[in-house]
């Protein structure tokens, strides 16, 4: 039987793989609390695992805020709360109970986003245009691949932020998408993909003109624009 494990992800420990598979399937079955994935014998069997390789595979989602395993012949492995969820413009995103207030922590970061932007316009220098281009071209390579892209439009607002040159909020703002990044569980494209993503992609392009152009009421507009786009769909 399949074990489940995605073997186009980038290598991690069998326990990594294991955990990332399991992980997969509560937000890919939408697994409610208290639902059963089995016992931890049956685990091993399905992923062909160590029982050491299990074990630190359920720590890590226990970690995670995602699993508890009861002991007894009533027990196993059960789901012990849905990620939260977050609709960010073309890209449902869920993630662990690692991150806590997941919705606050987008909030925050668009807060920094709107602010750092207007900045961007008049302070942004000719590297930070081309460090944004870089990161526009990523997010076009990565339209097939829901992560990646999110990573590369990450990264855009990021070179926005240090066209800024406000070294203390910058540092701020790294913190909050660092936090992000690390509790991020799984992406997903909303459909229509294709839709949203092109969307998407000529708001991040007309940005990237804005601060070239050095438009502040140009940028005003694609803030708004883009804020709107950040939708609270689960907690």
């Amino acid at each position: 039987m399949p074990d489940g494990t995605d073997e186009s992800r980038p290598a991690g420990s069998r326990a990594e793989r294991i955990a990332e598979a399991l992980q997969d399937q509560i937000v890919g079955d939408a697994l409610e609390t208290g639902d059963r994935l089995g016992l931890r014998t049956e685990l091993i069997a399905r992923f062909s695992a160590s029982p050491s390789a299990m074990d630190e595979a359920l720590r890590l989602l226990r970690d995670r805020g995602l699993v508890v395993v009861r002991p007894g012949p009533s027990g196993g492995v059960f789901v012990a709360a849905m990620p939260a969820q977050v609709r960010l413009g073309a890209i449902d995103v869920w993630f662990s109970g690692a991150v806590t207030h997941p919705r606050e922590l987008f909030a925050a970061r668009s807060f920094f986003d709107d602010a750092l932007a207007v900045l961007a316009v008049e302070r942004a220098e000719p590297e930070d245009c081309r460090a944004m281009a870089w990161a526009l071209d990523e997010m076009r390579a990565a339209r097939e691949e829901p992560r990646d892209y999110l990573e590369a439009s990450m990264r855009f607002h990021l070179a926005i932020a240090r066209a800024s040159r406000l070294v203390v909020v910058i540092g701020l703002y790294e913190t909050v998408v660092a936090l992000l990044r690390t509790g991020m569980a799984r992406a997903r494209f909303v459909e229509p993909r294709e839709d949203r993503v092109v969307r998407s992609l000529e708001v991040h392009e007309q940005m990237l003109a804005a601060v070239r152009d050095g438009d502040r009421l140009a940028m005003g507009k694609l803030v708004a624009l883009h804020g709107a786009d950040l939708q609270r769909v689960d907690d």
